[in-house]
């Protein structure tokens, strides 16, 4: 794992700014601690910061081929390196490393743009070819890796790793982007292509840049998920099956010259990776956990059963209301605000594990893979009822319940009937956005100010998850929904949390539940072999029974969160009045400062949760003091 930045004149030849590309570089140390170098030539810089990980001796970057006529820098881990290595040999090519990045530029050689498609890892890369004068970036098919441009006003491209990386650049403008920051409160995070800056874009997940100089640039999809018809209908055939293919893709993101770990959190996705992991392991596997003092957020008595069982060597921290000392430094780590509050544990489960390994593998997949959010059956059902009803009477009647029925945080789930009655009175992409979305479109008008909504100028959060659900190739409810989180959610919320904060500390981590190959057997899967009533990932529980006990595979989900709405009328509320007091927000002239006093006072006199909203708003404030 790594980071990398560059500079293309695609324009012509003209000298770049050698120090310059330096600084962009040193801004991702913590991307690579162990070497650094750049290649910099008339019209193209290309910089890389090194966590050795495969082949440490031979594997500095920028690497280049036999002639030093093509040169990458690369972030990432390309798990089926091997057999590729074979393949261009026997078509001739000659390797000089045994690292997996000098397989990019062969592939490259031989198959052009089109090498992109036989690899199986997490990546992304910037590739040069000084012969055909051609710059070629890529993504992997999920996002699990970061890559930002901004094209500037004479032709040269700047992109990097990160955010901080390219807006290092004295020409790239931080102008805020209006729509990003109505993402970014609609979401909890800016989904892609967008950043929070105006002038910078992310390259969006299994897309290929190719800019030859002189000529347009080219952004290509090379690869999309199809939604078979299907096939996989008896749960215990295919719960052997994925049993195979976990373990085949746990082996592969075994590859490493340094220490491994896992996370393992004691829920479905973690437990079943560390078994995994533990049967193929010569030596007991390191084991991390984060532990809260809150039982109702604590599930660490739940990983300590599983490590007992499989052996592991098991480590696990506490997390308090005193590690909020870290939310200024979050602000640093991901650049552009992000409202998942389980970054903060994320972040010291990464430093806990850091401490003993190089790289960690994680469970993150799971859920959006196997339907393990409980959305996903509560959207599954309300689909059923909205194709039911007539369009001419469905809208006007749960529209009407939907703005007269009370808001009752404080009630159970099943008396908390509003969000309901608007899913169903809405069409299927907005129904989905209104469960996923933090804040719905009445909080953000009250608390956006008159400039924001002219800036704005109607523009609606809801239309990523609306062209994501376009994309998709099937009209089952279910796979929708998983399409529209793998559009949007997975890459914008759930890999950027844990990118940021992994490479933070130094981490790589791999997520073998996220395999490309196991994702598209996964939409092989009858519906009801994923969702069984309310509870999601029935084959995965069912291929993990011999390995996990049952009454952990099969207890409530409770998820990777902060026990945020206590904590904000304790510890913290002295920081929220601070915030809705201060004149961070106030002076951007983004926000109605009364609007947000009011949610301050409400949350801790008790009236209304508004923790979700809250943390958002301590979010963005840091990051504009930042």
């Amino acid at each position: 794992m790594c980071g990398i930045v560059g500079l293309f004149d695609s324009r012509g030849r003209r000298p770049l700014d050698g120090a310059l590309l330096q600084r962009m570089n040193e801004t991702q140390v913590h991307r690579g601690p162990d070497g650094g170098g750049l290649h910099l030539a008339p019209g193209i810089g290309l910089g890389h910061r090194r966590l050795a990980i495969i082949d440490p001796a031979g594997g500095h970057q920028p690497l280049f081929n036999e002639d030093g006529r093509v040169a990458v820098v690369f972030n990432g881990e390309i798990y089926n390196f091997r057999p590729l290595v074979a393949e261009l040999e026997a078509a001739g090519h000659v390797f000089a490393t045994r690292s997996d990045t000098e397989v990019i530029v062969h592939a490259w050689e031989q198959w052009g743009a089109d090498c992109v498609a036989r690899f199986a890892g997490m990546f992304a890369f910037a590739l040069w070819d000084e012969g055909r004068e051609t710059l070629f970036l890529a993504r992997d098919r999920l996002g699990k890796k970061p890559l930002y441009t901004a094209l500037l006003g004479d032709g040269v491209l700047v992109f990097g790793s990160e955010l901080k990386a390219v807006t290092a650049h004295p020409a790239v403008s931080r102008d805020l982007d209006p729509q990003a920051v109505a993402d970014f409160f609609a979401y909890g995070y800016v989904p892609d292509p967008r950043s929070i800056h105006a002038g910078v874009r992310k390259l969006p997940p299994a897309h290929r840049l190719v800019w030859r100089r002189g000529e347009a640039m080219r952004l290509e999809r090379y690869w999309r998920l199809a939604a078979a018809s299907p096939d996989l209908h008896r749960l215990d055939d295919a719960a052997e099956d994925l049993e195979h293919r976990l373990r085949e893709a746990t082996r592969h993101r075994l590859i490493a010259d340094v220490p491994l770990g896992a996370f393992l959190s004691g829920g479905v996705d973690s437990s079943a990776v560390v078994a995994t992991m533990a049967a193929l392991a010569a030596e007991p596997v390191k084991t991390f956990s984060i532990g809260f003092a809150e039982a109702s957020h604590d599930e660490s008595d739940y990983a300590r059963r599983v490590a007992a069982r499989w052996g592991t060597d098991h480590h696990c921290r506490g997390v308090s209301p005193d590690d909020f000392a870290l939310l200024d430094r979050l602000a640093t780590i991901y650049d552009e605000p992000f409202g998942d509050s389980s970054a903060m544990p994320t972040f010291r489960v990464c430093a806990l594990a850091r401490e003993r390994v190089t790289v960690a593998l994680s469970g993150d997949g799971g859920d959006e893979l196997f339907a393990g959010y409980r959305r996903y059956a509560f959207h599954a059902a309300v689909e059923r009822g909205r194709r039911l009803l007539p369009d001419s009477w469905r809208r006007p009647l749960f529209g009407t319940l939907g703005r007269v029925y009370p808001k009752l945080d404080w009630a159970p789930r099943w008396l908390r009937a509003k969000t309901s009655f608007a899913e169903l009175a809405a069409d299927t992409a907005a129904g989905y956005f209104a469960v996923v979305a933090v804040t719905g479109e009445t909080m953000r008008q009250r608390l956006f100010a008159p400039a924001l909504h002219r800036a704005l100028a109607g523009y609606d959060p809801c239309q990523a998850v609306r062209t994501a659900m376009a994309q998709c190739d099937s009209d089952d409810p279910l796979l929708q929904v998983q399409a529209a989180d793998l559009a949007t959610w997975l890459p914008g919320g759930i890999l950027v949390k844990v990118d940021r904060a992994s490479m933070a500390n130094s981490l790589e981590v791999r997520a073998p539940l996220l395999d490309h190959t196991l994702l598209e057997w996964s939409t092989r899967l009858a519906p009801r072999l994923k969702l069984d009533g309310l509870a999601g990932k029935r084959v995965l529980k069912r291929a993990m029974e011999r390995h996990v006990d049952a009454d952990i595979l099969y207890r409530p989900k409770r998820g990777f969160s902060m026990p945020l709405a206590r904590w904000f009328r304790g510890p913290l509320a002295g920081r929220l009045a601070a915030m809705a007091e201060g004149p961070v927000l106030a002076g951007s002239g983004l926000f109605e400062p009364a609007a947000i006093r009011e949610l301050v006072d409400r949350h801790r006199s008790g009236r209304s949760d508004h923790s979700a909203v809250l943390w958002l708003l301590l979010m963005f404030e840091a990051f504009l003091r930042r």
